[in-house]
């Protein structure tokens, strides 16, 4: 049985929507599987950065913020994503496990 549907994560027998934390993981076994790394970002002293850096082959890198699916960021991570977005580095918010390949191709054809 597939554990993760478009509509929901199975969890013990039961469909239930994804977490945030069910999105971030498959984020990293997808970008693993594409030969890349999607490192936890953290930054002391500095609030609101994006939860992941994805590292992919031929030097290809982008910010992922990661959401629960309907939530959005708030205006202090937004903030931040503009101030990483205006040194052109792709900043990419993902609240769905459908968007997930959609995001690794746009950071590999950066």
């Amino acid at each position: 049985m597939p554990k993760y549907l478009n509509i929901g994560v199975y969890r013990k027998n039961k469909l239930s929507c994804p977490t945030e934390r069910d999105v971030e993981q498959a984020l990293t076994r997808a970008v693993a599987r594409h030969g890349g790394l999607a490192w936890k970002f953290v930054s002391p002293g500095t609030a609101g950065v994006p939860d992941r850096i994805v590292l992919l082959p031929g030097g290809k890198t982008g910010f992922v913020e990661l959401k629960a699916p309907g939530k959005k960021p708030r205006p202090l991570q937004e903030h931040r994503m503009s101030q990483i977005r205006d040194l052109g580095i792709p900043v990419f918010v993902i609240d769905s496990m459908d968007q997930i390949e959609g995001v690794i191709r746009e950071i590999q054809s950066s």
